[in-house]
């Protein structure tokens, strides 16, 4: 790979969530700003060997997108609609001039602005997650497909479905007066975890943590806090975005290899998260108005209050599972109750919890639910069998990090 090819893959890792928000809220029209990203990144190819990497490249995108959409616009307008291309053009322009006397900037903001509009209740739950994990993740359609377990074709219809109905329903690029906040918070929220459990547990590329996504993660959690202080669920995601992130370092070795939970070196892990994450779910818990993220934080503040692995109060972990379950009574769930099953009573105990028929046909095509089974097999020396699950896993894990972890752990029983 050449360094400019490099280089402009680092920017769509790293910036394109940001950058496409931003250019969304100029350009008012999904399909134009995803169209002028791409005519941006075609363009840099070209210019950046020739020119240099610009010291912003992400504001170097922004500005050269923004100017391909007002071609688009000139280009593509047919009598009918010309009068709005030209008003929209127009609008555009101002917003290049202003922003060249103010200088490029990616907005902070544009990205909680895009998660309230993808959240718009006009769109379906499906269609407000894939269309964020689309936009702000930056995840392939393929990519959103497997996770819902869908085909491919069927996710880039809904995409498209959901972008004209936005367009059609003229939902506005804003976030919603306080009033109208509460009817979306709950998608809200759930989209900034799924934009952290991205980052936290990618499911492609070569890294065990897609840090950036994690950072934005914190950030979008902390915005929508500031909107919304009295919101004790909005402050347990923020707490439990915190105290999972205050692991980051600690989960792949100096090889880049994934590592699990117990045998990380806790003292990478960052006590300054640590310590705002146990206060602000301690904080949230106390006002009297339970709910799933403040659990689930609290299962993470029992990791960080355990010194060693071995001091882990799993039957805690276990009883916080129980409580999390009469909220969100989902297979992932199970599965993560039943690893801690196994950890507090015994590892048969949590493999019959897997293997309930009802949890292994739900999560038959998820990878991790896969190399949970064939860990405890391990830890219960039936490595013919863990060999099987292990796999299975190899088979639906994309991660090259995640691949390479669960490869040596076939190549250890296989010995």
């Amino acid at each position: 790979m050449t360094t400019t090819s490099a280089a402009v893959e680092k920017v769509v890792r790293l910036e394109s969530g940001r950058v496409l928000a931003t250019l969304i809220r100029l350009a008012g029209d999904f399909q134009l700003a995803e169209d002028a990203l791409q005519d941006a990144l075609t363009r840099a190819l070209e210019r950046w060997p020739v020119d240099g990497v610009p010291d912003n490249p992400a504001a170097w995108l922004i500005t050269t997108a923004r100017r391909k959409s007002i071609d688009r616009l000139r280009r593509d307008a047919t009598a009918a609609d010309k009068r709005a291309a030209i008003a929209a053009a127009a609008l555009l322009e101002r917003e290049d001039n202003r922003i060249a006397e103010e200088g490029q900037q990616v907005v902070p903001d544009d990205q909680l602005r895009l998660i309230f509009t993808c959240c718009h209740p006009a769109l379906s739950r499906e269609a407000q997650v894939a269309l964020t994990l689309r936009t702000l993740c930056g995840l392939t359609t393929s990519e959103i497909a497997r996770a819902f377990l869908i085909p491919e074709t069927t996710m880039a219809q809904r995409l498209v479905r959901a972008k004209k109905k936005i367009r059609a329903a003229k939902i506005p690029y804003v976030i919603p007066s306080r009033d109208a906040i509460p009817e979306r918070l709950s998608t809200v929220l759930a989209v900034v975890y799924l934009i952290f459990n991205e980052g936290y547990s990618a499911t492609s590329g070569n890294d065990v943590v897609r840090g950036d996504l994690c950072s934005d993660a914190v950030r979008l959690s902390r915005l929508v806090c500031r909107l919304l202080p009295s919101r004790p669920e909005a402050v347990g995601l923020l707490a439990l975005c915190l105290l999972h992130d205050s692991r980051r370092d600690a989960r792949a070795d100096a090889n880049g290899d994934f590592v699990l939970l117990e045998d990380q070196d806790r003292s990478l892990w960052d006590s300054e998260k640590i310590a705002e994450g146990l206060h602000l779910v301690e904080a949230a818990l106390t006002v009297g108005q339970v709910g799933p993220y403040q659990i689930q934080a609290a299962i993470a503040a029992v990791h960080a209050n355990a010194r060693t692995a071995a001091e882990t109060d799993w039957k805690q972990i276990v009883a916080l599972y129980d409580a999390l379950t009469a909220f969100a009574p989902t297979a992932v769930i199970a599965l993560n109750r039943a690893v801690a099953v196994a950890m507090a009573f015994g590892y048969e105990r949590g493999l019959e919890l897997l293997d309930a028929p009802e949890l292994a046909e739900s999560l038959r095509d998820y990878g991790l639910y896969h190399s949970a089974r064939a860990d405890l097999l391990r830890r219960l020396e039936r490595y013919h069998d863990a060999a099987i699950a292990y796999r299975r896993a190899l088979a639906l894990v994309e991660n090259v990090a995640s691949r390479r972890y669960l490869e040596g752990r076939l190549q250890v029983i296989e010995k």
